[in-house]
């Protein structure tokens, strides 16, 4: 959510700036600028809408040090004049902030007389160091950072250094990229991966001071940290298409190897095993409530997580929106299993959800796709996704390789405190290995034929199901609202006789999941229910259902793997007919880092 790249080196740092704030569209973006100096005098551009159109105003400016940002705005409109870089009034600092300012109004209430230009909460920061600025770089970003209240990641320039890049970060990523001659500064580390030779993770409070040829960290005291590098395992840098028309597309089509490359990691010779789960049997058997914390498609991953633990570990567990959790007053403690789960790891709602179960003692584990992000520095125990870098801002293989991940950690718990026989388990494990192949079979015979136009023709859409089915109908129902931008909704198909059931009419769609196999009596009920009110009706069940999609038989924990597939290629091709920006959706970021 937004994006920050930083350069001082002897390039063009607007070339660099301007490329890299591209490699961090798929964040979300509404707005992009730059401000850059050739050490006499320091330009500001900005543009509303995509950085490309930062290359036309930008062609005739040369610089060796600047920063650039990409907006998802929170205050204020999607204007170029709410744009970041925000500039001090007389023009000595400019600064770009991902992050919220929550005091911002009562810092602004201080500042007297200070003229504003933006609407934004951000502004202030730049007005608020040059009103303290006492000559004394370093220490007057100290003093501003303390003020702050919030999250933020900043980068900051100032007329007076010329030749300085700072950055300062609280709950917000900020990584640190050093090479030979050159230093980058950018809020993913995928924007430095492949340009550094070493990289830096700034942690909360601290200040960083950039030149072109070092990198020194201070506290907000002006006390010396030192700083070890991000060691970087593998990366993946691949941002092609691979000749599909949309990003998205070509994820869907991944998720089978991205599931198998995920289960390989920790499925072997009939086991299941977690290098990164440092508890021994006996801890494992002590955990008596688990709690999945998430948001988004994570938390319809963690819905069916809190299914499956129900089911084979016999004891409480409940997903959770991590954006509620903390106000819950959850009980937790040191027999409580908190399972974090994020695809970038930097979700500012899990983050704060995780700092507050480690608090209270709780056991905690992340299910995370990003190797070096922050829920995965600060949980107990991580679990790696191996779905690679995922572009479209609507997940597809992250989610699949979250599932594969969270079955094999419910039956590795129920297994450890012998909730379940060895035979059980090893009918669940072969049963999850072959969940690929089936992914793959979907993709190879899937037809959704007229669904999508059946879609635009009608004015409400609602995905129903039970059980599994329903977590898998909450998924597909946010997949079709994330690309196409249609209001549909996800009810447990019990509950549309409870009021739902007063919106269907003969204009209507009702997608019905029916794989699990207990519960297909009663949610065809539900569906003749639907029917008799002259909706119309597309069912999903598996190959000896009588439905409109099969898909392949499995145990029923599983069909959510299966059954989403689909589900994904129908809002695809929704949002294809209607002409929607697929892998960049109005308003929607990849990396949420704001509360």
């Amino acid at each position: 959510m937004c994006g920050i790249m930083g350069y001082i080196g002897d390039e063009n740092a607007v070339n660099v700036i301007i490329k890299g704030l591209e490699d961090l569209e798929y964040r979300g973006y509404d707005s992009a600028g730059i401000a850059v100096s050739n050490g006499s005098e320091t330009t500001v551009v900005k543009t509303a809408g995509s950085p490309s159109g930062l290359w036309d105003k930008c062609k005739s400016i040369k610089a060796n040090i600047g920063i650039g940002h990409t907006r998802w705005a929170t205050h204020g409109a999607a204007t170029e004049q709410n744009a970041h870089p925000h500039t001090s009034e007389h023009g000595m600092f400019s600064i770009v902030h991902n992050g919220i300012i929550e005091n911002y109004a009562e810092l602004k209430s201080g500042l007297d007389g200070v003229r504003f230009t933006s609407e934004t909460d951000s502004e202030v920061i730049a007005q608020l160091l040059e009103k303290e600025y006492t000559g004394d770089l370093k220490g007057t970003v100290g003093g501003v950072v303390k003020k702050l209240k919030g999250s933020f990641a900043l980068g900051i320039m100032c007329s007076d250094y010329p030749d300085v890049l700072v950055c300062a970060k609280k709950s917000s990523p900020l990584f640190v990229g050093v090479s030979p001659e050159c230093t980058y500064l950018a809020s993913d580390i995928s924007a430095v991966a492949d340009k550094s030779m070493r990289i830096f993770r700034l942690n909360d409070n601290e200040i960083g001071m950039l030149t072109k040829d070092s990198f020194k960290v201070y506290d907000t005291d002006g006390c010396r940290i030192r700083k070890s590098e991000v060691k970087i395992k593998s990366f993946d840098k691949s941002a092609d298409k691979g000749g599909y028309e949309h990003f998205m597309l070509k994820e869907i089509m991944e998720q089978p190897t991205a599931v198998r490359r995920t289960l390989d990691e920790i499925t072997a010779d009939g086991k299941i095993s977690f290098k990164g789960i440092k508890w021994n049997r006996d801890e494992i058997s002590e955990i008596n409530n688990i709690r999945f914390i998430a948001c988004g498609s994570a938390y319809h991953a963690g819905l069916v997580g809190a299914y499956a633990a129900e089911r084979l570990i016999g004891c409480p567990a409940e997903a959770c929106i991590a954006s509620e959790f903390r106000y819950m007053y959850p009980h937790l403690d040191s027999n409580t299993l908190v399972v974090i789960i994020s695809q970038s790891g930097e979700t500012a709602d899990t983050l704060a959800a995780l700092r507050l179960a480690k608090k209270k003692g709780a056991k905690t584990v992340s299910i995370v796709n990003v190797e070096n992000s922050t829920i995965a520095a600060e949980s107990d125990c991580v679990i790696m996704t191996r779905a690679g870098k995922e572009v479209a801002v609507a997940t597809t293989k992250a989610y699949s390789a979250q599932l594969a991940v969270i079955y094999a950690l419910v039956l590795y718990i129920a297994m450890a405190g012998e909730k379940i026989s060895k035979n059980e388990f090893q009918r669940y494990v072969n049963e999850l290995k072959k969940l690929p192949d089936k992914i793959e079979q979907i993709l190879i015979s899937a037809e959704v034929g007229r669904i999508p136009d059946k879609i635009l023709a009608g004015d409400y859409v609602c995905f129903i199901g039970r059980g599994f089915d329903y977590c898998t109908a909450e998924e597909a129902s946010l997949k079709l609202k994330e690309i196409s931008y249609i209001p549909c909704e996800a009810y447990a198909a019990g509950e549309l006789k409870h009021g739902t059931i007063s919106l269907i009419s003969d204009k209507s769609l009702v997608i019905a999941l029916c794989c699990s196999s207990e519960l297909k009596d009663k949610i065809m009920s539900n569906v003749n229910e639907a029917a008799a009110r002259g909706a119309k009706i597309i069912t999903v069940t598996d190959i000896d259902g009588d439905g409109d999609i099969k898909i392949p038989n499995t145990l029923d924990m599983f069909f959510p793997s299966l059954e989403i597939i689909p589900m994904q290629l129908i809002a695809y091709y929704t949002a294809k007919n209607k002409g929607c920006a697929i892998d960049k959706p109005k308003n929607l970021a990849k990396s949420v880092t704001v509360e």
